[in-house]
């Protein structure tokens, strides 16, 4: 019998590399099973991406085969620039927000 420990609170983890260029590994962890999205916003609160993660169950997503991936690319399909951006996560009832750097 494999038992595996659960978080004890859902929670956005920092985004590597950290900056990055052109792509990024954005890692979270669930404390219950959620839906999960993430939304990548400019410096002016404009929505670059959106990416729809789907439901998930209660774990840990922090290696690049289960974080989240973003190559930093917007809803067009276009590299977006070198600056900041910041990323939300939105996981059933729970949020966290960071920030990404890309350096092109």
């Amino acid at each position: 019998l494999k038992c595996q420990l659960l978080p004890h609170a859902s929670r956005l983890l920092q985004n590597f590399p950290n900056p990055f260029n052109p792509e990024t590994w954005i890692p979270y962890q669930l404390a219950d099973d959620a839906f999960v999205r993430i939304n990548i916003y400019n410096v002016n609160g404009a929505l670059v991406r959106a990416i729809q993660v789907g439901q998930q169950p209660a774990g840990y997503y922090v290696s690049k085969g289960e974080a989240i991936y973003w190559d930093g690319r917007n809803r067009a399909g276009e590299q977006v620039s070198s600056g900041i951006y910041f990323c939300h996560l939105q996981a059933g009832s729970s949020e966290g927000m960071i920030k990404l750097t890309i350096n092109r």
